[in-house]
């Protein structure tokens, strides 16, 4: 019987001694913000589809739009007008802290200071994405848009599901 309690209080955790873990916390009342570090490339770029180009190999989507993937209605014109606008050019991409899938997001300009996603909005070949821009492009939208790219804004309003959402 004896045996019994004593395999009792040790399997229970009973007569055995515990160690106790300290951690100290630390409160900064005033933290310094971190120095702001604009990461830029610059360079001639790849295009990939209508809102992904690469410039030295990154891979970078255009901020706050959404153009239609190539399998799309309208897909392989917003990638060819996209093609058109940046030909001959050096693009200028300021990256942003967020990613999307495997490219990192960025607001890209031509070398005359042309937004590239303003562009593509303006030609009708890509939609504002309220939620990523703020609006920053809904003015420049044509009035057939939502129409003609109806898979696009499906997609912003959550009722098409992709493959990359799967």
């Amino acid at each position: 019987m004896r045996l019994f309690r004593v395999l009792v209080r040790l399997f229970s955790g009973r007569g055995r001694v515990q160690k106790r873990r300290y951690e100290s916390i630390v409160v900064v009342t005033n933290p310094v913000p971190p120095p702001k570090v604009e990461t830029v490339l610059s360079g001639r770029c790849w295009v990939v589809d209508g809102d992904t180009i690469i410039i030295d190999s990154v891979r970078i989507r255009l901020a706050g739009i959404d153009a239609p993937e190539l399998d799309h209605p309208w897909g392989k014109q917003s990638k060819w007008a996209l093609v058109q606008l940046c030909k001959g050019q050096t693009v200028t991409a300021r990256i942003r802290p967020e990613l999307s899938y495997d490219r990192v997001v960025a607001d890209c300009f031509l070398s005359d200071g042309r937004d590239l996603s303003a562009e593509l909005v303006r030609m009708g070949l890509a939609l504002d994405w309220p939620k990523f821009s703020g609006g920053k492009y809904r003015h420049l939208e044509t009035a057939d848009a939502r129409r003609k790219l109806w898979r696009a804004d499906a997609r912003q309003r959550g009722k098409l599901r992709t493959q990359t959402d799967s």
